[in-house]
């Protein structure tokens, strides 16, 4: 078992995914415990060329291109195939994927066919007793479990938004090596992409968000969630994918891990329980309101201002009582509000 450390990158349309450049930096992080380490990308397709190098470039990292003929996209069984080979070869201490809908995809087979311990949704490294532990949220995000492996090679899912990348170019750019290898699916190909047309950009790049979840109770609330985002503007309005699985809001509106990733001034969450599939789109956000019934709820763990009440109580008081006011001097002076 050689001391390395492997990251799985994830890229789409000829593009690198963002979530892969915080699998680097937390590779960088868990590096720092084991100094003797190797860092290396692994980027797997057919037309990958563009990916390694910006990879290699923004990294600084060595990037493995695993040229894999006629994989035009993403399929778990290539994935688990290859990278099965690959790692099954170069024996790495740790293997580190997104803790997205690709990661989970592929992840846990991956490691059944390693052998390997499965550690997912880490949030941060820890030590205790000088061994290294994984920090994740458990019971929907109320508690956190420090976990650690006794297996010698560990795949670890990362909860994205947790390890914040360095946003400027290496000073040396990576090195890229190339390896080609044959493998197509036996049980199920990719049919292509159906874009909606509802465009997610004005959540995206809204200033101040205001969320719905489960806990507004009826589809007739929204109306409070509308009046209160009417206050802002640039602002929008989204929800957690229970709403949007009901259909109360477009799927384009939908933030969290198998949604749109969002970081604005401002995010009021109504009703939303936290948990962290959702947290992980909304956890870059610059000051964040929770308005919620449930005082345990798991959303109040990363909120600045925890409001325990009724939404149809509270937000009707609000918008009444200067909310505008007071809630555009928390974007403009967090501290002093």
């Amino acid at each position: 078992m050689s001391q390395s450390i492997v990251v799985i990158a994830e890229h789409a349309e000829g593009r690198v995914r963002p979530v892969s450049y915080e699998l680097a930096a937390f590779s960088r992080t868990l590096q720092q415990e084991l100094p003797a380490a190797e860092v290396k990308i692994v980027v797997i397709g057919n037309t990958i060329d563009e990916v390694a190098e910006t990879l290699a470039r923004k990294t600084g990292l060595g990037v493995s291109a695993v040229q894999v003929p006629g994989l035009a996209g993403y399929n778990a069984e290539v994935y688990k195939n290859v990278l099965t080979d690959i790692l099954l070869d170069w024996q790495p201490s740790y293997v580190c994927t997104a803790h997205s809908t690709q990661g989970l995809d592929f992840a846990p087979g991956l490691a059944v066919r390693l052998g390997a311990a499965c550690i997912t949704g880490v949030e941060a490294i820890m030590k205790h007793e000088e061994r290294l532990c994984f920090r994740r949220a458990v019971c929907g995000g109320k508690l956190m479990a420090d976990v650690r492996a006794d297996s010698p090679m560990v795949l670890v899912s990362v909860q994205p938004g947790c390890f914040a990348p360095d946003p400027t170019d290496a000073a040396v750019p990576g090195t890229i090596g190339q390896l080609r290898m044959e493998s197509a699916p036996e049980q199920s190909v990719s049919c292509g992409i159906i874009r909606k047309s509802l465009d997610a950009s004005a959540v995206t790049e809204a200033e101040v968000i205001v969320a719905a979840g489960r806990g507004i109770g009826d589809r007739d609330h929204l109306d409070l969630i509308y009046r209160l985002a009417a206050l802002f503007p640039k602002s929008a309005v989204a929800g957690s994918r229970i709403v949007c699985d009901q259909g109360w809001l477009d799927y384009a509106q939908q933030i969290g891990v198998t949604g749109c990733t969002v970081a604005p001034s401002l995010y009021i969450a109504c009703g939303i329980s936290g948990a962290v599939q959702h947290v992980s789109g909304m956890r870059g956000s610059g000051f964040i309101v929770a308005i919620n019934a449930d005082p345990k709820a798991a959303i109040f763990n990363v909120s600045d201002v925890c409001i325990v009440e009724d939404l149809t109580t509270f937000i009707p008081v609000l918008i009444e009582t200067h909310g505008k006011r007071y809630l555009n001097r928390i974007v403009s002076h967090p501290f002093e509000a």
